[in-house]
């Protein structure tokens, strides 16, 4: 089928056989060089105007686009489902570590009182008729940079009295664990209490030195962290040693504070991870200062 053209030099009407489409050479005419166009609707002919309709064209890219779609969110949810767990886990982590930083901050605060008065605070003060006063973590509170607070606390009065109660919004940082989801900016309760009873280093209102730690500082519990444990930080009030024996080791209100277990501050100012599986006996001789028990630390 003979391919009819104009020359774009000379204008002059042509024709060639069909096997020379697409070829170029010289004008029979003018001799200039030009391109042989290719027959209308044959492949690799004139290209179609912008905006003109191909509904198999169009189709085709919509059920393309629709699979590549499809293929994007499938990715992405297995994506987030593989991702979602680690992401979990490194929080955790990261809340764990600050939750030891904060009892090792304690621990020190502990200490440097030690250094100060050779003893460890007691659990709590008591009035002339025996009434409790204030608790160790206030009167810590120069050891914690707390010391703006503590200058405006009345140790003579109640923990609660309305002369003290003007710093109760002044609880340190450390005393709040970021695992508690309950316990959030602004609240005034603790997560960080003492193991106290007969036997314990803060064993109420007596005061008890490191040499009195005669099963070893590094096997002895000093504080251990609590979620949901309702107290306020300045409150004269801890976890009673028969309790952290029975039921310490879980994340539950007033045990532990997180998965697997608890972190606790042990007299020599190291922090460990209790698991919750911790048997009881043990959790008894971690507690007390001079049982003479064994102790084998998780």
């Amino acid at each position: 089928m003979p391919i009819s053209y104009s020359c774009p030099h000379c204008g002059n009407n042509l024709s060639v056989a069909d096997q020379y489409a697409g070829q170029t050479g010289p004008c029979a005419k003018c001799g200039q060089p030009i391109t042989i166009p290719f027959p209308k609707g044959v492949v690799g002919g004139p290209v179609p105007p912008t905006g003109a309709k191909s509904a198999g064209g169009a189709s085709v890219v919509f059920v393309i686009l629709a699979i590549v779609g499809v293929g994007v969110l499938a990715c992405g949810g297995v994506l987030v489902a593989l991702l979602l767990p680690a992401v979990q886990s490194a929080r955790e982590a990261a809340r764990r570590m600050q939750c030891m930083n904060n009892l090792k901050q304690i621990a020190l605060a502990l200490h440097n009182y030690h250094d100060t008065y050779n003893a460890m605070p007691p659990a709590y003060t008591v009035d002339a008729t025996g009434k409790k006063l204030h608790s160790w973590r206030t009167i810590i509170l120069p050891y914690v940079e707390g010391s703006a607070a503590y200058g405006q606390i009345d140790l003579n009065e109640p923990w609660d009295s309305p002369r003290n109660q003007s710093v109760a919004g002044m609880m340190p940082a450390c005393y709040r664990c970021p695992n508690d989801a309950t316990n959030g900016p602004g609240s005034m309760y603790t997560n960080y209490v003492a193991v106290s009873g007969v036997g314990t280093i803060l064993e109420g209102e007596k005061a008890h030195g490191i040499r009195d730690v005669l099963d070893g500082t590094s096997n002895t519990v000093m504080v251990v962290e609590a979620t949901g444990s309702g107290i306020h930080w300045m409150e004269p009030r801890d976890m009673d040693l028969n309790a952290f024996v029975a039921q310490y080791g879980g994340p539950s209100p007033g045990k532990g504070g997180h998965p697997g277990g608890a972190n606790v501050a042990m007299a020599d100012g190291s922090v460990r991870f209790v698991p919750s599986t911790t048997p009881a006996q043990v959790r008894q001789a971690m507690a007390t200062r001079a049982g003479g028990e064994v102790v084998q630390l998780p």
